[in-house]
């Protein structure tokens, strides 16, 4: 009997140490625990060029549920503040996509076809093999931050233009 109520222990103590470091990956990824700043060349190869808010993650986490990801993403952020700097808006935006790939991104496709339309600051450029992406730009047309959107919405893609990328421009 002592070998079995070891064994029960053991399991126990397996599944208590598993639970405890789910809370800690969650923890961290909440923002709870301290957080660890990446630089901004490390956040671009990881992909959260876009991502600059940390209520950016917070809406981030609504919709992807890994864990290391959104860790990743809150060590890109920076603290949301109330004054007009942390609100960047750009003068416009190239949607750079390779034609051959579409097919893959049906929510892309949508937002081409059905509300592209209503930014004319935003253009759409086919490069071959391209991941899609959002090019902001700013005043002089000149390329300020790179977003992938690979996995955005439709939805998510409307609001992103819509907060972030002013509605017209004398020069187009």
């Amino acid at each position: 009997m002592g070998a079995l109520n070891e064994c029960i222990l053991m399991k126990r103590v397996e599944i208590l140490s598993l639970m405890l470091m789910t809370i800690t990956v969650t923890v961290t990824a909440t923002g709870v625990a301290a957080k660890e700043q990446l630089t901004t060349r490390q956040c671009e190869t990881l992909g959260f060029t876009g991502l600059a808010l940390c209520s950016d993650c917070n809406t981030f986490a609504e919709y992807v549920k890994n864990q290391e990801l959104l860790s990743d993403c809150l060590k890109c952020c920076t603290e949301d503040s109330n004054d007009s700097m942390s609100k960047i808006i750009y003068s416009g935006a190239i949607l750079e996509v390779c034609m051959r790939k579409l097919v893959f991104y049906p929510e892309i496709v949508g937002f081409i076809e059905e509300e592209k339309d209503k930014f004319p600051t935003v253009k759409v450029q086919y490069v071959f093999n391209s991941p899609p992406k959002l090019i902001m730009l700013d005043d002089e047309d000149q390329q300020k931050e790179t977003i992938r959107i690979d996995n955005w919405k439709r939805e998510h893609m409307l609001q992103f233009v819509q907060e972030k990328v002013k509605p017209t421009s004398a020069k187009y």
